[in-house]
């Protein structure tokens, strides 16, 4: 389910039938194969609006100092 996602992030246009029967064959039905492609395609819309307008989401966090 995760590099079917990855690839519909980084490579959407070279998408294949076969990356469905991939996930078919490891037991996941039509609505969760929707489910999966609905969830990816949504964050990637939410992250290209907050990239695009400069949101920092949350400018209160600090990245740790280790």
């Amino acid at each position: 389910m995760l590099d079917f996602a990855v690839k519909l992030t980084l490579r959407p246009g070279r998408m294949v039938r076969a990356d469905v029967e991939t996930l078919r064959r490891e037991g996941f039905d039509d609505v969760s194969i929707h489910d999966i492609v609905q969830v990816t395609a949504l964050f990637a819309y939410y992250n290209r609006i907050a990239d695009g307008l400069g949101i920092d989401d949350e400018p209160e966090w600090k990245a740790p100092t280790d």
